[in-house]
């Protein structure tokens, strides 16, 4: 939706998916550039003196309108729709996370993603019963009219898909929409496009790739009121998926394994780290019931947007500049703790961090931090 709850246009449609395929231009910094000039036509407009002023010696890439049209086409054709941040369509719950998606494409049945949701991930390479497992679990929250939503990758994924099919199922996708992955899971994904919904926020054609996995993570557990782990080895994308749902306030359960098991080390963990305990489906269903209306924790006090109705003056601007960036090294530091350091204003603080963000100087990572993003040496 627009301004005052006003449904998008096909303008502004095209212009929110030009925005947020440019060049720098990650969710959060979507976001912070729709609040400060209020559609994305505009922000698209001043897209390349802000990259200037962030240090770019160069034009901005912006994608073209032909190209998003095409993009739109080529969903169409597949019969997949996008689904762009603002439109009434977009999931309730995934929007109000800061990093949420800008845009993904859907297929399927899109009535799912306004059911309340309960994610469920565990190992690729699961045990057999982890698999029947996940199974019945998946099986017996969806026959409790939750979606079920996972990755669609092997092991625990799989299964869980498969368990509530039935029911009602949501797939994220590391890829490109009309992207199976893996190979084995082909007539599945027909099945998933009949039965269940998928979505992906790369574009379409994007083959999947390693380093996309967290963002999907954080898609499938902005989604979910809850996620469930069944069978984790330490340092797994599983648990990356659990982390990123307790920062947001959702609930965190496991499925205890054997101690002799690595697939049940990062698991066990969780458990250990309060958890909640799962051994049947209405275990699960007895959580998420119980949440009500909650679904993430309450802001405190009145939402910030970041800017001031008046944007800060090009002196301030330029006398902030070397400071904040000169504050930032390689390892993520929180944006909070550089505006406490920094002795200047929040709106200076972010502006300036945007323009480094847009010149390719600083790069955003998970719970509002950033980073300085250093150019390797010839020769290195």
């Amino acid at each position: 939706m627009g301004p005052a709850g006003t449904p998008l246009d096909h303008a502004e449609i095209i212009a929110r998916l030009r925005l947020i395929r440019s060049e720098n231009v990650g969710p959060v910094t979507f976001g912070h550039l729709l609040r400060r000039y209020g559609d994305a036509s505009r922000a698209l407009a001043a897209l390349p003196e802000l990259a200037a002023q962030g240090g770019l010696g160069r034009r901005i890439r912006i994608y073209g309108r032909a190209e998003a049209e095409a993009e739109l086409e080529a969903n169409h054709a597949i019969g997949a729709r996008v689904i762009v941040r603002g439109m009434a369509e977009y999931p309730t719950l995934l929007e109000q996370c800061e990093d949420a998606p800008a845009v993904f494409s859907l297929r399927g049945h899109g009535h799912l993603l306004a059911r309340p949701a309960v994610a469920m991930v565990g190992a690729r390479n699961a045990s057999a019963n982890a698999r029947r497992l996940a199974h019945a679990l998946a099986e017996t929250v969806a026959a409790k009219n939750y979606a079920v939503v996972s990755g669609m990758g092997r092991g625990i994924d799989t299964a869980a898909h498969q368990g509530a099919l039935s029911g009602g199922t949501v797939a994220v996708l590391g890829g490109g929409i009309d992207v199976i992955y893996p190979r084995e899971n082909a007539d599945f994904y027909d099945r998933l496009v009949e039965g269940g919904a998928l979505v992906a926020e790369s574009p379409i054609g994007t083959q999947p790739q390693a380093r996309n996995f967290p963002a999907r993570n954080r898609i499938i557990a902005g989604l979910s009121l809850a996620v469930v782990v069944v069978e984790a080895a330490e340092r797994s994308g599983s648990l990356i998926t659990a982390r990123l749902a307790g920062e947001l306030g959702r609930e965190v359960m496991a499925v205890p394994g054997s101690p002799l098991d690595p697939r049940c080390r990062g698991s066990n963990q969780l458990l250990r780290d309060g958890a909640h305990l799962i051994e049947t489906g209405d275990d699960i269903v007895a959580v998420v019931a119980g949440l009500g209306g909650r679904h993430v924790r309450a802001p405190l006090g009145a939402p910030f947007d970041g800017f001031e109705p008046r944007p800060p003056s090009p002196e301030t601007l330029a006398a902030a500049r070397r400071e904040v960036i000169e504050f930032l090294d390689a390892t993520p530091t929180a944006v909070d703790e550089i505006i406490r350091r920094c002795q200047f204003s929040a709106p200076v603080v972010l502006t300036v961090l945007l323009e480094a963000e847009l010149a390719g100087t600083v790069e955003r990572h998970p719970g509002n931090m950033v980073a300085r993003r250093f150019t390797p040496r010839s020769g290195t």
